[in-house]
């Protein structure tokens, strides 16, 4: 079927323009359509809308299973709910598998859990549990064969990796033109600061947060971004980062030169640690945890001078009711994640956007181009060109709401934002042309989701759209 948007206003990373979209099989076929197109063509009316790219969501943990428990949200409510929202791709980033297994262990696990699930696209990170020399071999078949181009690994929990593992992966996929995302908190010192909490008594919600304090964090990330230095300044993907005093040490790695990108996550913009005071704080932990209200603006700030690259979700959901027959006084027992990736798009659109905090280019930036150039999907994703995806969000400005999870689309039981008042409305996502999400109901269909085959991480696409970005100054 032929559609053709019009009397919208488009929006891209590199600006705004007043034109129409012809979408064909699938694909944006015309920027501006001959007159007769409309005579057999569906006719979507966007007028006084911001027609902008599906949003990409680079960080969601849909079916994890954490050890102790697993996410309640699957492949299908997972893509449901982003849909819904306004996002048209996830990259997943898988959990652990089986002590001592394979790269293609957990790759094949999750292509199980996705077919037939998925609503939109989607595709994986790879995970890094153990390193040996099979492990740093079997990485480039990943990259090659699987079309998986970036991998995570951690520095704390059970699978953390130690300095010279962390040296030996970023090595290797500097190599093999993978990008290496990090989950940076410094073990040791979390588990001294816990075993003292846990010893005085102190095992509340609140003390969750006073276990894994932003210095945890912060040295962390200064402590790999310098192991990347070492690795020939292998690519370094920092994951949601949660404090600004990280983020300084981010900037001072960039300004030197250094490829250093920084994700954070619509929570760490907008909740902050009094929530660990409330009666049902057991909904908020996470890890990191949530901050003090101050960490909030250094992060804002950071969107605003083009410091931090993406706004994802990390969204990992467990009913309320789950934590608290698991918790049980005890903030060790309760599953770590929240959830959210249906909200994203809209709080960014009316915190940041309708609030002044960031413009609307900078937004499709944050939310789709740059995720799709660093995980090795641009140009078939995150812009609105000729020959890309149809994956479109119409965004209604003049329309507000008020965020009530009975509205929403995923399988938990709260929404961290309920009762958050919100200006423009995402009113309509298509995916691949075809319309997923209409007025905040969904109409597509599981299985439709395809796995995307990610390109390898281009150095010289981000090195060309960072010399850009400095030429911008300030994206406010």
């Amino acid at each position: 079927m032929k559609r053709l948007i019009k009397n919208g206003t488009i929006v891209e990373a590199d600006g705004l323009r007043k034109a129409d979209l012809v979408i064909e099989h699938g694909r944006i076929c015309a920027p501006d359509p001959e007159p007769e197109t409309e005579d057999n063509a569906e006719i979507i009316d966007a007028s006084g809308c911001y027609v902008l790219p599906g949003g990409i969501d680079v960080h969601t943990h849909f079916n994890i299973d954490v050890g102790i428990a697993r996410s309640c949200d699957d492949f299908f409510s997972g893509t449901r709910a982003a849909a819904c929202g306004g996002t048209t791709t996830i990259v997943d980033h898988m959990g652990f598998g089986p002590a001592g297994c394979n790269l293609h262990h957990q790759l094949m696990t999750y292509h199980q859990a996705a077919a037939g699930k998925a609503v939109i696209d989607y595709s994986f990170h790879g995970v890094i549990q153990h390193v040996d020399d099979a492990i740093l071999e079997e990485m480039a078949s990943l990259v090659s064969d699987e079309g998986v181009s970036s991998f995570k690994f951690y520095l704390t929990y059970n699978h953390k990796l130690n300095d010279t593992d962390v040296l030996r992966t970023l090595a290797r996929l500097g190599e093999i033109g993978a990008l290496a995302t990090v989950h940076p908190e410094n073990d040791a010192a979390i588990s001294f600061l816990r075993e003292g909490l846990v010893a005085a008594g102190h095992t509340g919600p609140m003390d969750h947060a006073r276990s894994r304090p932003l210095e945890c964090e912060a040295g962390a990330v200064a402590s790999v971004i310098s192991l990347a230095r070492l690795a020939n300044d292998a690519p370094l993907y920092i994951v949601h980062l949660s404090n600004g005093l990280g983020l300084d040490y981010a900037r001072l790695a960039r300004r030197a030169g250094q490829s250093v990108w920084v994700e954070t996550c619509t929570q760490y913009l907008l909740l902050d640690d009094r929530n660990y005071l409330r009666e049902d704080a057991l909904k908020f932990i996470l890890s990191p945890p949530l901050r003090p209200h101050a960490e909030l603006e250094k992060l804002w700030a950071g969107l605003a001078d083009g410091s931090i690259d993406t706004v994802a979700t990390d969204h990992c959901s467990f009913p309320y009711s789950q934590r608290q027959q698991m918790a049980r006084g005890d903030f060790r027992c309760c599953p770590n994640g929240l959830p959210g990736v249906e909200n994203r798009m809209q709080l960014l659109f009316s915190e940041g956007v309708m609030k002044k905090r960031i413009s609307l280019p900078r937004f499709v930036e944050l939310t789709s181009t740059l995720p799709a150039k660093l995980f090795g999907l641009w140009p078939q994703k995150g812009h609105l060109g000729t020959g890309a995806d149809a994956d479109i969000v119409i965004f209604d400005p003049r329309l507000s709401n008020t965020i009530r999870h009975a509205d929403l689309h995923d399988n938990a039981d709260y929404c961290p934002y309920e009762g958050m008042e919100c200006q423009g409305v995402p009113v309509m996502t298509l995916s691949r042309g075809k319309i997923v999400a209409r007025a905040g109901q969904f109409t597509g269909q599981a299985g439709a989701g395809r796995f995307l085959r990610r390109k390898p991480f281009d150095r010289a696409l981000l090195a060309r759209h960072r010399r850009i970005q400095s030429t911008q100054g300030d994206y406010s």
